[in-house]
């Protein structure tokens, strides 16, 4: 067993972890590891939103179009579609990328910017937004079930832990693991600033200290009793979670949550979703995951799975979660409603 932390970001401990130096997990994770020692990655997430069925052919082309974009020159690595309702009803596809460090992502920036500002971008009748954020290795972290499937931003990073980790199956667990929670409280300051650049172009400047989640499943292996009890017990109970979040959120200090699921199209595996969210900080985070009943619930179901199942499980769970400068939010929104994403409670 190994610590979360990679070798080359431990340090002397000014904040204490929450749990002793020999404390035993009740059961096996692992966590990813870079290829190389980039200090920052890339999360691109381009989003086409839309209102009417009469316009999701459209969409779709849009959707393709960003996809193709991001496959193009300085490409992204793990490119996926994924889709959900947003809080205000609307349909959202969105293309998901990842890139190793800013080089590389302004490279790809600066052969795309153009379509992005072209002014037809205004007149397409529906919504398009991306949001870049810019995670340094010492403010991320990523935990995996299984240790022999990555998902999300490990793919990009392409290699786990030799060994288990310690620091996880107890609450604090995910700040535990982020490299910077050694030496720092991870606090907020400021707010969101939504600037206008155009009559439908607008432009969110954000704040230190935003904390952003992508909490996954996998059930393409789940079979038999297993899979009865994720349809009937696991999911039913996250998707009240997640819709609660996106409903009722802001009020707990959650900006916007997305309950998405992964498209099979361009290559996607089938039987995968996620929630992704961004909050004003990790403390808002770490509070609803511990004391608020939708995630007891969520918790308290799984685990009573996990006994019924005596502990055997080809449930497939993963999460990454970083903590974020102001600086390593890049979040432009064209022709969106006022509850889209990073847009939401700050106009």
């Amino acid at each position: 067993m190994e610590s979360a932390i990679a070798p080359h970001l431990r340090c002397p401990r000014s904040r204490e972890r929450r749990v002793a130096d020999d404390f035993q997990p009740p059961f096996p994770a692992w966590t990813a590891r870079g290829k190389t020692e980039s200090s920052q990655r890339i999360m691109g997430y381009f989003g086409v939103q839309w209102r009417e069925d009469t316009q999701a052919e459209q969409a779709g082309h849009l959707l393709a179009a960003l996809v193709r974009q991001l496959g193009d020159g300085e490409a992204a690595q793990g490119i996926e579609r994924a889709d959900f309702i947003d809080s205000a009803g609307y349909a959202n596809g969105v293309a998901i990328g990842y890139w190793p460090d800013p080089d590389s992502y302004r490279v790809w920036w600066q052969q795309h910017a153009a379509w992005w500002a072209d002014p037809a971008r205004e007149s397409e009748g529906m919504g398009l937004y991306r949001e870049i954020y810019l995670p340094r290795s010492t403010h991320l972290e990523t935990l995996f079930s299984a240790a022999d499937r990555l998902e999300g931003i490990g793919v990009l990073l392409g290699e786990r832990s030799a060994e288990t980790i310690q620091e996880h199956g107890y609450w604090g667990g995910m700040r535990d693991r982020i490299p910077a929670s050694q030496t720092d409280a991870l606090a907020s300051s400021g707010g969101r600033v939504v600037q206008e650049e155009a009559p439908l172009r607008r432009r969110v400047i954000s704040h230190e200290g935003v904390a952003l989640i992508r909490s996954g499943q996998d059930w393409s292996d789940v079979t038999g009793e297993e899979l009865t009890l994720y349809r009937d017990r696991i999911e039913p109970t996250l998707r009240a979670g997640m819709a609660f979040l996106r409903d009722e959120g802001l009020a707990i200090g959650c900006y916007f949550n997305r309950y998405m699921r992964v498209s099979i199209e361009n290559g996607g595996k089938p039987c995968r979703s996620f929630g992704m969210s961004a909050w004003r900080d990790l403390a808002s985070m770490e509070s609803w995951a511990e004391h608020h009943p939708t995630h007891k619930a969520i918790f308290g179901d799984f685990l009573q799975v996990v006994q019924q199942l005596q502990g055997r499980l080809a449930l497939r769970l993963f999460h990454e979660v970083a903590v974020l400068q102001s600086d390593a939010q890049i979040l432009e929104y064209i022709g969106c409603h006022d509850r889209t994403g990073m847009l939401n409670g700050a106009i």
